[in-house]
Parts: structure tokens; sequence; C-alpha cells
């Protein structure tokens, strides 16, 4: 095995997180900056049980209340309570979220009990900024369509800078129908000019079995993420509940198997003055976008909708980051 061959595995083993692997006190999943190895991005996923209350204090960290698998949650923070409507997957609908701010406490409950993601960003990169908490409503979430043809993909814009307010944090879902391709073609965010911001990223995934195919972990995709010197040059299979860390560098595909939907959501922090998602395309592959003209995008987009599932026709195709 050469020296390359080394550094290529051990980067795969250092960022490609297993489910079940990286929770801490009870937590699905615990991704801060420390354990991460930089200094803005964190993700908590946490499981409630009914009707028992999850304290939380986000200190430095502006945080989103994201339901998983929770068909309800209330929000108690600041004088204020939100009941936000969730969802049982994350292959029903999209969800309402709330924003919780830096320096604040509160207080989560279930009835019902569930999984709940805590994407969260150090609050720091423009001084003195601090926004009251807030409660968004799913059918204000802006849906897109991106890409063409077997890359069509559905993105859930939750938090970015044209849609809803936050310091930092930037969050957004992606459903990918089973056998396309998403966050393609790969793109990267890792350095300050007029055309990309400095961002670290968490992808998380949601696998589901389709219709027809055994329940469990089975379903798997494919992800990789890769530097243009190749220090860094992972091509991993992703299971249902891993993570995927993002220091710098291309990244994508995302490819879901057929017969396996793909979900996973993609939190961003990075130390720039203002708040922002611009990427660069791997020139190598910036071609494929402009062969996405005229091609028709795939039908089962949007995927999900406020109103539940859903399928839809085709539309004109977009400008694809995620």
């Amino acid at each position: 095995m050469t020296g390359a061959d080394r550094l290529h595995l051990a980067g795969a083993d250092r960022l490609h997180l297993a489910a079940g692997s990286h929770g801490s006190g009870g937590d699905l999943l615990t991704i801060t900056p420390e354990s991460a190895g930089w200094n803005h991005a964190a993700l908590r996923v946490v499981r409630l049980d009914p009707g028992a209350a999850l304290d939380l204090a986000t200190g430095r960290f502006e945080t989103a209340v994201l339901p998983l698998t929770a068909p309800a949650v209330d929000v108690e923070v600041e004088g204020a309570r939100f009941t936000l409507a969730g969802r049982a997957s994350v292959f029903d609908r999209v969800t309402d979220f709330a924003y919780l701010p830096a320096g604040c406490e509160a207080r989560l409950t279930s009835a019902s009990g569930g999984e709940v993601a805590l994407p969260a960003a150090l609050a720091g990169a423009r001084a003195g900024a601090r926004l009251d908490p807030y409660h968004a409503a799913a059918a204000e979430v802006a849906i897109e369509i991106r890409g063409a043809g077997q890359a069509t993909r559905q993105v859930t814009n939750y938090l970015t800078p044209d849609t809803f307010p936050a310091v930092n944090l930037c969050a957004v879902e992606v459903l990918t129908p089973d056998g396309n391709w998403s966050s393609y073609p790969p793109h990267k965010h890792d350095e300050a000019s007029a055309d990309e911001a400095e961002l670290e990223e968490i992808y998380y995934f949601r696998i589901e079995a389709a219709a027809g195919s055994p329940p469990g972990r089975a379903g798997f995709a494919v992800h990789r993420t890769y530097t243009a010197d190749r220090a860094i040059d992972a091509t991993v299979t992703v299971a249902d509940g891993d993570a995927f860390l993002i220091p710098r560098g291309y990244h994508g595909p995302s490819v879901a198997a057929p017969g396996y939907p793909l979900w996973y959501l993609n939190v961003l922090g990075g130390p720039g003055p203002e708040r922002s998602m611009r990427f660069c395309d791997d020139p190598a592959h910036h071609w494929v976008r402009d062969s996405w003209a005229g091609v028709p995008t795939d039908p089962r987009c949007p995927m999900t909708t406020a109103d539940g599932r859903t399928a839809s026709r085709p539309v004109s195709p977009g400008r694809a980051r995620s």
C-alpha cells in the first residue's frame, strides 16, 4: 500500500461517521467543532422520549430545531412557545422548524416522541448580531427542483441566505429519488472569493426502502469528497444514519442506489463576515451542468411538500449546488 493510499483511507475513516459511532450523552449523533477538527459547524441528532423534556443551552451557537421522525414538537424559549408540526419520516413531508439564537435556553418536548436534528453554527461571524427565536411553518419553506434527468433532486431550503434569517447557520435537506445523483457536478466552498464562500459542511444521511424492498438498514448510497491534490480522496458507501464531514475540497456526487431513495441534511457554517452559500464547480465537470439544457427533470420530484409525499410534472432545470 502506498503512502497516498494510506492517506486516502485515513481521510475516509476520519470523515465518514458510521451510524451509532459518534453519539454522546444519549444522542444518536454529536458533531462539535472540536470533534470535527474545525471551528464553526455542528450537529446533534437527539431522540425525544414521549412526554419527556430535553433542555438546551445554545451557548455560542445558533441552532435550529428540525423534526425528523417526531410528528409534533413543542419548543419553549425566552417566554415563547412554538408547536412544530413535524413528520413521521423525513420522506413523508416538509416539516416546520424553529430557530434558536445563541445565548438562549430552550426546552423541547414531544407527546409522541421521535428524533430531532439540531443543526448549529458558531454565531460569531458577524459580531454583535443576534436574532429573536422564531417558528417557521412548513408551508413557508421554499422547495427547489435542481438538476435534470437522472441528476434531478429536491432541495428544501430551511435556512439559506435567501429564505430565513440567521447569523451564520445554513441548513437544507436534499431528497434524491432512487437511482438518481445529487451534489453533482462536484463543488467546493473552502476559500473566500467573489465566487466562493469558505464553509465547513456536514452531510447527515437517511435512506428509505422503496416499495417492495425488505425493511432494515440494507439500503445504501455512495458519496464522494476529494481535493484537487487528492490529499483527501474518499468514495464511501453510506448507510441510514451515517454522516460525512466536509472540511474542504470538492464534494459530490451523492448517489441513491436503485430501490433506496436518499435524504440528507446539509449543515454549513464559516468564518466569513456575511452569510453566504457561494460555491465553485470542479472545472473538470462543470460542462455537465450545461448539458442539462432542454433535458426534463425527473417527475418524481418534488418528493415531498408541506402537504406530504407527492409526484409532480417535470419542470425546467435549475442551478444545482447540493
